[in-house]
């Protein structure tokens, strides 16, 4: 029996009993990969990239491999989606040829253009809006190392993103802290370019209020990182960011670098992750991303189970 179509365009697309579903089956995969050797053959995902990546093609390609199926890796650059065709007419026609699409791109109105005519599910690999792949893997990381590896211990967990805030990994953050009943703080530098989107910020007052997590914007990365047990970075800059404008970001963004004073506030266990790729001096200092609180290689290849999962559940077992 086929499942329900279903998109999977931000992580409150899915709901917590969703979650933590992929999250036992992501486990599950892990510790016994050669069982689902064959979970998806003869099954094609079509990977479109209009933003590069590292962990997100090569777990994507070898996920698809271990289970018994295809990845395609489509390269926009070398032929650009959304121009001679719209992309609701390209989501239409892959559902002709495909079991599955990810789209790693630029705007949110690309990933819900593709999603709007297709038959099978589109999920977003990276937009300005969310990154929801990445928090799977980032729920899998917590429960394996907060939890012991039990999905119902993350709620009441702290987590602190200090950094920029205006954000599509700080968005979706927020969003899973708020499914999953986490308490989350967020810091970063004020100002219009700066600001959380409004709709984040009422999306994830409704979400609290149903399902209790908490969501806290504050003002210094050392009221968000006291006693929490997760503290978490991610780039302070994108592709192309140079000059002038690097310099202005770098002095407002670096009260909110990672030190080791600043992770001496958390919690005495507390735990470092970052989405990388990261940059030592930047976000956070080398004595950090390098210590023995760092768990960024761990969640780093958390992103090949917690797919794979995503993957099985949406195109065999249901979610």
């Amino acid at each position: 029996m086929t499942p329900a179509l279903r998109h999977v365009t931000k992580i409150s697309s899915l709901s917590p009993k969703e979650i933590k579903g992929v999250l036992k089956l992501a486990l599950e995969m892990k510790a016994r990969p050669a069982d689902y050797w064959d979970a998806l053959k003869r099954r094609t995902l079509l990977m479109f990239f209009e933003k590069p990546s590292l962990r997100t093609r090569v777990s994507l390609e070898a996920g698809m491999t271990s289970l018994g199926g295809h990845g395609i890796a489509y390269m926009t650059g070398d032929s650009p989606i959304g121009e001679k065709e719209s992309y609701e007419d390209t989501g239409a026609v892959l559902s002709r040829m495909c079991d599955a699409v990810t789209a790693r791109v630029k705007s949110r109105e690309q990933v819900n253009g593709l999603a709007e005519n297709a038959t099978i599910p589109i999920i977003n690999a990276l937009d300005d809006y969310a990154h929801p792949m990445q928090m799977l893997a980032d729920l899998q990381t917590i429960v394996e190392h907060k939890c012991d590896g039990d999905v119902e211990g993350l709620t009441g967990k702290s987590l602190a993103f200090v950094g920029d805030c205006q954000n599509n990994v700080t968005y979706d953050l927020m969003r899973a802290g708020a499914l999953m009943g986490l308490d989350v703080r967020i810091a970063g530098p004020t100002g219009f370019e700066w600001e959380i989107e409004p709709s984040v910020l009422e999306e994830c007052a409704s979400l609290t209020k149903e399902h209790g997590g908490t969501v806290t914007v504050l003002k210094t990365a050392e009221e968000a990182v006291d006693g929490a047990d997760i503290v978490y970075a991610d780039s302070w800059m994108s592709y192309g960011i140079k000059g002038a404008e690097r310099d202005r970001r770098m002095k407002a963004l670096m009260p909110f670098q990672v030190t080791p004073e600043l992770m001496a506030k958390a919690s005495s266990s507390a735990s470092f992750m970052n989405c990388l790729p990261a940059v030592r001096g930047e976000e956070q200092l080398a004595s950090v991303i390098d210590g023995p609180q760092s768990i960024v290689f761990d969640q780093a290849e958390n992103r090949l189970h917690a797919q794979k999962a995503l993957l099985v559940k949406l195109l065999v077992e249901g979610l």
